[in-house]
């Protein structure tokens, strides 16, 4: 019994001793970096961090006219060299745990990304949750200026506003460090990210009167969809290619599609759910991919003289939507083959179906990709006419 009771004593001091947080960062030692923008400069990386202020992002605290966030900037020969580079300036130790969004500018983009990325895949304190998006006609440094309306943090509006846009509009990708630097990687698949411009008056963009105009001067808005071979940028999806894109990767949650009428004017129809497989296969020493898209629809918005309480006037909008969907993926297969870049992940489905022929076939996979055999099918079923089947518009013509 007295073996048992001295173990536990020594057990019970030896966890006396390791009490303490030792390696704890006190809250006002450190500045919190809620967003990074890069740019290049006379060939250095030139580094932008927005670093909120607490004291004026605190809930239920009247704020002192200061901006929420603080931009510092700095060069260097590495995004580590920048960083380090940056304490000169700024008045606490950067702190990346909570990074939301990061911002590369186009001229980087099309140059490579894997040099700028290798830190912050490495490092352990930072987290990986955080958005990767390409400045678009200006540099990562302006658009981390812009100051965003409702939401006090830029950083904050960027990351929301991109989820939100990929859940119910489409063309938008949420593409995380994780999934880019796998796609960077991978044999059969390159790698995308979402665009983001500045709308309207840039020089208004980074004053108080973008935050304080009912209708601000300028604001930030997501655009196309950035192409990648490898780690360097080559071209981009306009809308309807992006939306192709959403539609042929399994990422379509949910958007809009505008129809012709037959008679004239047009209908909005909302997607409520989609579901895309991929098969590849190798036919005589040559690949071919057939993709099944599987659609559910709602009528949203009738501006014409339609009657649908026909059954035959369901099923030509179920087919007129079919169309659309098919003709946007085709546009986004067409300008991929053009772009020599397989962001689909139609190698992927190749490599599991004939390992034997993607063994050989991989290393020229971007020369074989143009000549690629794809075959789209697209089955789309309307399941609501919303709370009247009729429109009155029809009504009021009579």
């Amino acid at each position: 019994m007295r073996r048992p009771a001295v173990l536990f004593l020594v057990f019970l001091v030896l966890l006396l001793l390791t009490t303490g947080c030792w390696s704890r960062r006190e809250l006002n030692d450190l500045a919190i970096v809620t967003a990074i923008g890069v740019d290049k400069i006379d060939n250095k990386v030139h580094l932008s961090v927005q670093v909120a202020d607490p004291g004026e992002v605190a809930a239920q605290k009247a704020t002192s006219g200061r901006a929420p966030v603080t931009m510092y900037h700095a060069k260097g020969d590495t995004v580590f060299e920048a960083i380090r580079r940056m304490t000169t300036v700024t008045p606490r130790k950067l702190y990346f745990a909570h990074l939301r969004i990061f911002v590369i500018s186009e001229e980087v983009a099309r140059d490579g990304v894997g040099k700028i990325l290798d830190l912050f895949s490495r490092d352990h304190e930072i987290r990986t949750d955080f958005y990767m998006v390409v400045s678009k006609g200006s540099s990562a440094k302006d658009v981390l200026s812009v100051l965003t309306p409702l939401e006090k943090i830029p950083a904050t509006k960027l990351y929301t506003s991109l989820e939100v846009s990929e859940k119910a509009w489409a063309p938008t990708v949420s593409i995380q460090l994780d999934e880019l630097l796998t796609d960077l990687v991978s044999e059969g698949k390159q790698a995308v990210m979402t665009g983001i411009r500045i709308q309207g008056d840039r020089q208004a963009s980074k004053g108080r009167q973008n935050i304080e105009a009912i209708d601000p001067p300028s604001n930030l808005q997501y655009e196309g969809i950035a192409v990648f071979r490898k780690d360097k940028l080559i071209g981009w999806l306009n809308e309807d290619e992006s939306k192709g894109f959403s539609d042929l990767t399994d990422r379509l949650n949910s958007s809009v599609i505008e129809i012709a009428c037959p008679k004239g004017g047009k209908m909005g129809v909302e997607i409520i759910r989609s579901e895309t497989k991929v098969k590849g296969k190798v036919s005589g020493e040559k690949p071919e991919v057939e993709v099944s898209v599987h659609t559910e629809a709602n009528v949203a918005d009738v501006e014409c003289e339609v009657d649908l309480t026909k059954t035959k006037s369901i099923y030509d909008l179920e087919k007129r939507v079919e169309q659309v969907m098919k003709n946007n993926a085709e546009r986004a297969v067409s300008k991929a083959k053009q772009l020599q870049s397989d962001v689909f992940g139609f190698g992927q489905s190749i490599h599991r179906s004939d390992p034997k022929y993607w063994k050989n076939a991989k290393k020229d996979w971007n020369k074989i990709f143009p000549d690629l055999a794809v075959k789209i099918n697209v089955d789309v079923k309307i399941r609501r006419l919303g709370t009247i089947s009729d429109s009155f518009l029809n009504k009021i013509k009579e």
